[in-house]
């Protein structure tokens, strides 16, 4: 049995499968019964008193059954060791000469085969299981004389037969794109990889608790949207058979949190991916996991305690230090205090103070273009932005790179927040917020807009730049207009980028090291 081109390697194993077979032991068995994984062991033995190998050995009992891959095997004649990791870490396992058994459709046996054939389970674990195979023990637990925590076996089972080889053990995965092409590979070699998408699932779960202790709600809205509207993106389009209609996936969760807010539904988020068909960088991936909540009765201001609030619980529910190192996008660990209550600047004037500009001031994108280039700011793509982008560009590249500890920025031009509400005293200015925290825009948050006839007024100045070749300009949404129309109460929205959290707290300045399988231009596999 071969694979065309196969290497050697691969022939090598897959010879030793054919053995298997013939051995009569069933290659890829249906189930195992686990009791214990290996982090349990491990940190259920810190305070407990163990018998000695020899006493160990001698009586061969059974009290932990556990199962994973081999990804270390070392025979020293008489005695093996072995490594095995499952999800939660690796532990050792020792094999003996004398004692070893192996089970075979629930008999367990000194040897497997029959005559001249025959393979002692200790020669099988030795010579016919291979570096990525998956096995079953069951064992009793002891510490080495260099007290090392293992498993001794008193049997094992073959589980699964790996044909490829995993990448070296002590350096993993070294190209970065093989990382993500293969991130199964990536969490098998590299410990800490696995810990940290462990984190990411421990983050969105404690997440949800927040949510629920503060009398919210989870809402499920469509994918599929008749109108990309919610924020200012590039949308995707496809097309729906049935119906044989161009759609669009859905760039943000805004719409129908707040058809639900017009329907009598108070308190209400939702987790879910959302998708932007925007260029491609650490901070931005066209699918991301983004996080939305509408309160009724709420403001902007609300949402900022609420927002403080809600970090603190996760900092203490996650055992996470206040004061902790971040990645910034030079690679260098930065210190960011998470200490609340957090900084508060004016956004107006912070772009003010950084490029003697008052974007407030502007209607006319022409006049801000040139006011821009008799700067010497160079923003490109500039003559092709509307005024809403072009301010936007210019806060990204001239003022939100310093921002590095949690930062609130409020007093934002109206222009700039199309669903936000305008501010009494002012209504050039939306009252809305961010959270941005070395330099990445976390949360965005705003009293909603709630008057039909300046949102009509607003999508319609999207859609004007967008016919004059802005692609990421906001785009109109007349059933949702009409909605409106029936009524709505005050309403603070807010949404955050959980990817781009879950990077800054676990020291990563990329998005793909914090999702599992990010987009990847396709590349030709040789068979």
């Amino acid at each position: 049995m071969s694979i065309p081109n196969a290497n050697d390697e691969l022939n090598v194993r897959l010879s030793r499968l054919e053995r298997i077979r013939t051995l009569g032991v069933p290659p890829y068995p249906e189930k195992f019964e686990k009791t214990h994984s290996a982090g349990k062991i491990l940190s259920d033995s810190e305070n407990r008193e163990f018998r000695s190998a020899e006493e160990v050995v001698v009586s061969s009992g059974t009290d932990v059954a556990i199962a994973g891959r081999v990804v270390l095997f070392r025979s020293f004649g008489k005695i093996a060791f072995a490594h095995l990791q499952d999800d939660t870490g690796r532990i050792q396992v020792m094999f003996s000469r004398e004692n070893c058994k192996i089970r075979v459709n629930g008999a367990v046996l000194d040897s497997v085969g029959s005559g001249e054939n025959a393979v002692t389970a200790f020669k099988f674990a030795e010579k016919l299981v291979d570096l990525g195979d998956f096995i079953g023990i069951r064992g009793e637990i002891f510490r080495t004389h260099k007290g090392e925590v293992t498993v001794f076996a008193t049997e094992f089972e073959f589980l699964g037969k790996a044909f490829r080889p995993l990448p070296e053990k002590f350096h993993g995965l070294a190209d970065e794109e093989a990382k993500y092409r293969q991130r199964y590979l990536d969490l098998i070699s590299d410990d800490s990889v696995m810990k940290r998408f462990r984190f990411r699932s421990d983050f969105i779960r404690k997440l949800r608790e927040f949510y629920w202790k503060e009398g919210f709600i989870e809402i499920e809205g469509q994918v599929l949207t008749n109108a990309a509207t919610g924020a200012a993106s590039k949308p995707y389009v496809t097309h729906q058979e049935a119906l044989d209609i161009d759609v669009f996936l859905r760039i943000s969760h805004e719409i129908p949190l707040k058809l639900l807010n017009i329907a009598g539904m108070e308190k209400i988020f939702e987790l879910g991916k959302a998708f932007r068909n925007e260029g491609q960088d650490p901070s931005h991936l066209p699918e991301h996991l983004h996080l939305e909540h509408n309160c009724s009765y709420w403001t902007f201001r609300d949402n900022i305690a609420f927002t403080e609030k809600m970090f603190d619980y996760l900092f203490d529910e996650l055992s996470l230090e206040r004061k902790r190192k971040i990645l910034n996008k030079t690679n260098e660990l930065v210190d960011v205090d998470f200490t609340t209550p957090w900084r508060k600047e004016d956004y107006v004037e912070l772009v003010k103070r950084d490029t003697g500009i008052d974007v407030s001031a502007y209607d006319d994108v022409a006049k801000l273009r040139a006011d821009i280039s008799a700067k010497g700011i160079v923003i490109e793509g500039a003559d092709k932005m509307g005024l809403t982008t072009l301010i936007d560009y210019l806060y990204k590249k001239m003022s939100r790179p310093k921002l590095i500890n949690p930062t609130f920025l409020y007093n934002y031009p109206v222009q700039l927040k199309p669903f936000a509400r305008r501010n009494d005293a002012n209504p050039h200015h939306a009252d809305a917020f961010q959270l941005v925290i070395n330099g990445w825009e976390l949360v965005n948050s705003y009293s909603e807009l709630v008057d039909p006839v300046d949102q009509a007024e607003r999508f319609a100045a999207g859609e004007k730049a967008l016919s004059e070749g802005d692609e990421e300009a906001m785009t109109g949404d007349a059933e949702f207009i009409r909605a409106m129309e029936y009524g709505m109460p005050p309403i603070s929205g807010w949404g955050m980028g959980v990817d781009r959290i879950i990077a800054l707290l676990t020291e990563q300045n990329n998005l793909r090291d914090v999702v599992l399988f990010p987009l990847m231009r396709p590349k030709a596999q040789e068979e």
